[in-house]
């Protein structure tokens, strides 16, 4: 996808943000370049948004519109971001290493005292938040990564990165039909053990919300609006798989997961980025956001959305209504 597409290739920036490391956990030090139309972002949205971090990783939101240099802070004053001073998210990647020539992904955590970008890698990143920054988290927080189902959690984790995550850009962006047609059989035959699995659990590991709720709920909220028909993942929408959308509605009005999305930036990044799919610059005119609002009726599978903690307060950072699903 351009100069923000992270998985198709390892990164360099791959240090942990943790107890022992070069880089130890310290409120106000680091600072989360995202962008709320990157799935791979957006996770780590949730994450800070759920654990109660926003005041200790403050948070840069780039414009869902990139040029030839990549992302870019246009929706700040300026043009810059407000704490760490720079245009494009780039610059901190070429300050840490300025013979680096891969691309600027997010979601990247910077440290605002040197500028330097440390880590990039969207896989050990809410890990770390969940774990490695417990002190930092809000009263009530939830436990995203539980000791007792780690094993059974990165085995999910894995299997829904290769054929959801990852596999609906495998989908979109195939070059031959022999591939295309892999990636399409993986996506929709792991769609359908979702379907089943959450026939009688309220989330992925059962009743409460951990690390899989978190990774699997951005590439829902984009899959009718974007990886159906502009990827070509139309075997049929979310919508049309009654217990994976219900799952997603509880998770969108849970708050912590539906108050991170914005469904313009979504909408005008893919179709407006992707020269080679969309070369008119057309945006869809569906489908109707409203919808995620709608009731989902999984209270009746039971559950405990944040075990035993408590649902985050209001957004501190609250997405423009025009970015919202609205009744």
């Amino acid at each position: 996808m351009g100069t923000d597409e992270p998985v198709m290739t390892a990164s360099r920036f791959d240090a942990r943000v943790r107890a022992g490391s070069p880089w130890p956990v310290e409120a106000g030090r680091y600072r989360l370049l995202a962008s709320r139309a990157c799935p791979f972002a957006g996770r780590v949205l949730i994450s800070r948004r759920l654990l109660g971090l926003e005041d200790a990783l403050s948070l840069g939101v780039v414009d869902p519109i990139q040029d030839e240099r990549g992302w870019r802070f246009t929706l700040d004053p300026d043009g810059r971001d407000p704490v760490l001073g720079v245009r494009y998210v780039s610059e901190p990647y070429l300050a840490a290493d300025p013979d680096y020539d891969g691309g600027f992904p997010v979601p990247a955590v910077v440290d605002v005292r040197s500028g330097h970008v440390v880590t990039n890698d969207f896989d050990t990143i809410t890990l770390d938040l969940a774990t490695d920054w417990r002190p930092l988290h809000r009263p009530g927080a939830p436990e995203l990564y539980p000791a007792a189902l780690r094993e059974e959690i990165d085995a999910l984790n894995a299997d829904l990165h290769a054929d959801i995550i990852l596999g609906v850009y495998e989908v979109g962006m195939a070059k031959e039909q022999a591939a295309y047609d892999r990636a399409f059989q993986a996506l929709f035959t792991r769609l359908d053990a979702l379907e089943a699995r959450l026939a009688t659990r309220r989330y992925l590991m059962g009743e409460t919300i951990t690390e899989p709720d978190v990774r699997l709920f951005p590439s829902l909220a984009r899959f009718d609006l974007v990886y159906h028909g502009h990827f070509r993942c139309n075997r049929n929408k979310l919508a049309e798989l009654p217990n994976l959308w219900a799952y997603a509605r509880d998770l969108f009005q849970t708050p912590g997961f539906g108050d991170t999305v914005d469904f313009d930036h979504i909408n005008r990044h893919y179709h407006l980025v992707l020269d080679e799919s969309n070369p008119n610059h057309i945006l869809p005119g569906g489908p109707d956001g409203s919808l995620w609002l709608t009731p989902h009726g999984r209270e009746s599978l039971g559950g405990r959305p944040f075990g035993d903690g408590t649902p985050p307060g209001p957004p501190k950072e609250p997405v423009p209504p025009a970015g919202r699903a609205t009744a």
